[in-house]
């Protein structure tokens, strides 16, 4: 099933979730409900506030950057072979994570967000993360990873800590696309896929 996404401005967004545990309602249903949801947004990474679930969830598949021709950003030659054979197949499941380092040089790319449609600014993000986190049968992991599966894994990371790409931006740029926001927030942007705006309760 396909769920709406909470945009910018919506509360859930800035919660810290949550834990969970393996009798948390509806689970399975749940992860394959935001895979269908993040595929048919054309997304790469989608975490569960984004669905107004304030949980420490979030899933990753970062198959389109190397196969999605029809982005913008979308270049055949920027990865080697062993890119991207690790791109293609990294799809999988976040639940309970946290992230225990962060290091390297931090480096640039012009990060989007489903919850933010239409604005794309550059982040910096250190460019290795170790994370643990257990898996959707609760087996815990704890691994590292670099480059543009990392910075997915630290974006989705950061939807679950309530926090999201644009702070993370210059307070320039951000004072730039203030009114952007705004729009967002009262739902005079759209998007290309189905989207929740939040309304206040009076």
């Amino acid at each position: 099933m396909i769920l709406p996404i909470v945009v910018y401005g919506d509360p859930v967004l800035r919660k810290v979730a949550e834990d969970i545990d393996k009798n948390y309602p509806n689970l399975e249903k749940l992860i394959k409900d935001m895979f269908d949801t993040m595929y048919e947004a054309s997304g790469v990474g989608l975490a569960a506030p984004q669905v107004g679930k304030a949980i420490r969830l979030f899933i990753v598949d970062t198959e389109p950057f190397v196969t999605d021709e029809d982005d913008e950003d979308y270049d055949e030659d920027e990865f080697t072979p062993a890119e991207r054979k690790q791109l293609k197949a990294f799809k999988k499941i976040f639940i309970n994570a946290r992230i225990v380092n962060e290091e390297g040089t931090p480096w640039k790319f012009k990060e989007g967000c489903l919850s933010i449609p239409k604005i794309r600014e550059e982040v910096s993000r250190p460019e290795k993360v170790t994370i643990e986190y257990v898996d959707e049968n609760f087996k815990k992991h704890t691994e590292t990873y670099d480059g543009l599966i990392a910075r997915v894994i630290q974006h989705e990371y950061d939807h679950i800590q309530g926090v999201l790409f644009t702070d993370k931006i210059s307070p320039f740029i951000r004072k730039l696309i203030s009114g952007k926001l705004t729009d967002i927030s009262k739902g005079k942007i759209s998007a290309d896929y189905k989207t929740k705006v939040y309304i206040p309760k009076k």
